[in-house]
């Protein structure tokens, strides 16, 4: 049974809807967290609607936000608990996703996910497993999960970028290149790396702006 993700918004500048980003917050925040990077992104993409799901669970680690499955290093759960998170958290997030396209009558490629460390993860974990592939995905600080896992699961191929600060001391910065290798091996043959320097565990106008025009470039937005 899956859970209703709650959700903020931003409608877009031009007051008419041709695509959409779907912001996924980090361990221990919000959907509001994310949701400000809208204004300096809308301004790019008029006809963009942004929308910020909070992650389905309360978070031990911070009594006001939200995780997506829980981390054992940081809240004693166990490594069963932590998987069997990620997957429930994977049908509600599947669920969210395919209800949003419905009710603004949109097209899987016309939806782009942008997470942020955990939110980046379960962007990672989320879109190659789905039938119909998104317009792409940009996930800043994270890793991607499980990627002995990715070449039987893989179904579908969106361009991929890949975000990190080399200052980052919560998600190692090696984790993009251990994404990039992991992704090529998998059958991704669209997959962009841009390391933010002097940077730690967030982001950067730089990375802002790469983003910005790989979703233009690369994704159609």
């Amino acid at each position: 049974m899956t859970r209703v993700l709650q959700a903020e918004r931003r409608e877009p500048v031009s007051g008419e809807t041709r695509s959409c980003v779907v912001f996924l917050h980090g361990y221990g925040a919000n959907g509001a967290d994310l949701l400000g990077l809208a204004d300096p992104l809308g301004e790019h993409l008029p006809d963009t609607l942004f929308v910020a799901p909070d992650a389905p669970e309360a978070c031990a680690g911070a009594p006001f936000g939200f995780q997506w499955f829980p981390i054992p290093w940081i809240d004693n759960s166990s490594e069963e608990e932590a998987e069997a998170g990620l997957l429930q958290a994977a049908q509600d997030l599947n669920s969210f996703l395919d209800a949003l396209m419905v009710d603004e009558d949109l097209l899987p490629e016309q939806v782009v996910l942008v997470g942020f460390s955990q939110g980046s993860m379960m962007a990672l974990h989320v879109a190659p497993r789905r039938e119909d592939p998104m317009a792409g995905i940009v996930a800043f600080s994270g890793r991607l999960l499980q990627p002995e896992l990715l070449v039987e699961d893989v179904v579908s191929f969106p361009p991929v970028l890949l975000l990190h600060g080399d200052l980052d001391d919560v998600v190692p910065p090696q984790s993009l290149p251990q994404a990039v290798e992991a992704l090529q091996a998998a059958g991704f043959e669209d997959v962009f790396a841009h390391v933010m320097k002097g940077t730690a565990h967030g982001i950067a106008p730089d990375g802002l702006s790469v983003a910005l025009a790989f979703m233009r470039d690369k994704c159609g937005l």
